[in-house]
């Protein structure tokens, strides 16, 4: 078992389009028929997701189909929990500053996420935090427990550590 460090920093409204951040169904919708506007739209939206999900560094609805993404998108791999929440940790000091609300910016605060997800990941558990920054940014940070993942233990691992 190791674990995966996930970071993104984006414009609120593109985090939002929760689309293509799920990857896509297994099934596309049948072919729209002629006219049907809808269905094309339908259609369009299906294929654009197809698109983007795979290739995307936008943080995915679940947090364990980061596995999913391309292996760039990794930003450190760790057999030790505590190496994990030291980059987690640096994460969150490098970014504390323009968090939009300011309780969210206090150092016990911070440690106290950092140790929660520290022990999450030493039992396989993944990790998922996110703020909204000053302005019109937010801020996801992950931790992803690999081989395997106990949420979907079938998932591939990205970049292998051994």
């Amino acid at each position: 078992m190791h674990h995966h460090g996930y970071a993104w920093v984006g414009e609120k409204r593109t985090f939002d389009d929760e689309a293509v951040r799920r990857p896509p169904h297994p099934h596309p919708p049948p072919p729209a028929a002629p006219g049907d506007a809808v269905a094309q739209r339908l259609l369009d939206r299906y294929r654009e997701v197809v698109a983007e999900f795979a290739v995307t560094d936008l943080p995915p609805m679940q947090t364990a189909h980061w596995l999913l993404k391309p292996a760039a998108t990794v930003r450190g791999t760790w057999t030790e929990p505590k190496e994990a929440g030291t980059w987690l940790a640096d994460r969150l000091a490098e970014y504390a500053p323009r968090f939009a609300h300011g309780p969210e910016r206090d150092p016990a605060r911070l440690a106290l996420l950092v140790r929660v997800a520290v022990e999450r990941s030493a039992w396989g558990g993944d990790v998922s935090l996110g703020h909204y920054l000053t302005g019109t940014l937010f801020h996801s940070v992950a931790l992803v427990t690999c081989s395997p993942n106990r949420t979907d233990p079938v998932l591939p691992c990205p970049v292998r550590k051994d």
